[in-house]
């Protein structure tokens, strides 16, 4: 209205800029424009005229955080929350939400009351469920896995699930749960219990508790992403069950657990990318062998890895012979350890003939000399072994004996970066000259290695 024509145009014509456009909107319009902004000043909107009473109840995305919700420029109290929450969903008339979510995070609240607060959001045909409580809650397990509009799910709190024999969420396409004990339904009980999820394509668990009895089986064609982390050391019942994977499409596997409960990945052939931690319990060094046995069968799984970490915890103390046995990684380029001993290393070195970058975390222990004095040379160490990351550097023998043969042996190393470990900072050791010890040491005919000290200055 800026322009020459719009200055002499008759005044009724250029006061359209006076008019609420935005009112005139459709309703499923503006309850869309206010599910962007927190709920409270979404539902404060109902006081701009009448038009806008109950223009917020149409929104399709709910939020209730009771750490960032305020009344009055003050943080509401457990009452003053719950109340709000109650309006809200009393006065709600939206039948299709797309997205809920509830952190509680300030107070202890009744669980039957959340409860009725999930299960009224369930039957509103929600997409996304996010749930993030500490306490206790209860919650349906027919409502939950009857809500077929699930697109993603994330539970992240403590309650039971009683499992019928089988599950089907057709849309479910991100699962993640945290928290959750899963029993079985007594009325239905089976020695196998099938999920299906056919078009899932990220599983993430931790810190659920499975059924030691039962298999369960996780039917997901399109799952690309599978990551658990599964304890049972605070359970005294001796774990017959495993948990099986179908997909055909796994990529990414991650694993951390102390190895009570079997995973069996169905289909492991296009696993590039994986991550195993494993950790035992001191009471539990007498199962060492068992143990041992499991983690072999879970590494044959994922043999086809390009990139793996695998971390150990606890293990090796008791676990002599480990690596014995180990499948040959023959696409893997990238690895990193830690506390593995000279034996451990070598046997894994050897089984990884086109590994590129090794990350050594917190040294080696028990080193015997005549270990790489006496060693046949690692294929990968000819031919493709360029980039070795060596951090927690104890500066100790053994640690100083592996940087030698190292830099004796791995003929196209491009960079060694060595980065000391933290306890040095208090120890009387000279770091300076432990550098000028490893930069005398001698290199490879044809290698151009070069070699960096992180972190040193500190010292």
């Amino acid at each position: 209205m800026e322009s020459n024509e719009a200055k002499h145009l008759p005044m009724e014509k250029t006061t359209i800029g006076e008019r609420d456009m935005i009112s005139s909107l459709h309703e499923s319009i503006l309850g869309h424009i206010l599910s962007f902004i927190p709920i409270i000043n979404a539902v404060h909107t109902s006081v701009l005229s009448r038009r806008w009473i109950e223009v917020w109840t149409s929104i399709t995305n709910l939020q209730f955080d009771d750490s960032l919700l305020y009344s009055e420029k003050e943080k509401m109290q457990k009452e003053q929350f719950v109340n709000f929450v109650e309006k809200v969903l009393l006065h709600f008339t939206n039948s299709n939400i797309k997205s809920f979510s509830l952190c509680l995070n300030s107070h202890k609240y009744d669980a039957s009351q959340i409860s009725e607060w999930i299960c009224f959001i369930l039957n509103r045909e929600v997409q996304k469920l996010h749930i993030q409580y500490a306490d206790k809650v209860l919650l349906s397990s027919k409502s939950l896995f009857s809500c077929n509009s699930l697109v993603e799910l994330t539970l992240q709190m403590t309650c039971t699930l009683n499992l019928p024999i089988s599950v089907c969420l057709r849309n479910l396409q991100k699962l993640s749960i945290s928290g959750i004990k899963f029993a079985s339904d007594s009325s239905t009980y089976s020695n196998d219990i099938t999920l299906s999820f056919p078009i899932l394509k990220d599983f993430e668990a931790r810190g659920c508790e499975w059924s030691t009895m039962q298999n369960i089986s996780l039917q997901v064609p399109l799952l690309e992403r599978f990551s658990i982390a599964i304890w049972n050391r605070h359970s005294n019942e001796s774990c017959k069950s495993a948990i099986k994977v179908y997909s055909r499409r796994l990529t990414d596997f991650s694993y951390e657990g102390d190895l009570e409960q079997d995973i069996v990945l169905c289909d492991s052939s296009l696993i590039r990318n994986a991550s195993i931690v494993i950790v035992i319990d001191e009471d539990k060094k007498d199962r060492i062998e068992k143990l041992a046995f499991q983690a072999h069968n879970l590494l044959r799984q994922i043999d086809e890895v390009e990139r793996l970490k695998l971390l150990f915890y606890k293990v090796l103390r008791h676990a002599k012979d480990f690596f014995i046995n180990l499948p040959v990684f023959g696409r893997l380029t990238y690895l990193q350890l830690n506390e593995v001993n000279g034996e451990a290393l070598l046997q894994l070195l050897h089984n990884c003939p086109i590994l590129n970058t090794l990350v050594l975390l917190n040294g080696v222990a028990e080193l015997h000399k005549d270990v790489f004095t006496s060693a046949m040379v690692p294929q990968c160490f000819l031919s493709s072994f360029k980039i070795f990351q060596f951090k927690g550097f104890n500066a100790n023998e053994q640690d100083l004996c592996l940087v030698k043969f190292v830099l004796e042996n791995a003929e196209i190393l491009e960079k060694m970066t060595i980065s000391p470990a933290f306890w040095l900072r208090y120890a009387y050791i000279d770091m300076e000259k432990v550098m000028e010890q490893i930069l005398s040491l001698p290199k490879s005919s044809s290698s151009f290695c070069m070699t960096e000290f992180s972190d040193i200055s500190s010292f």
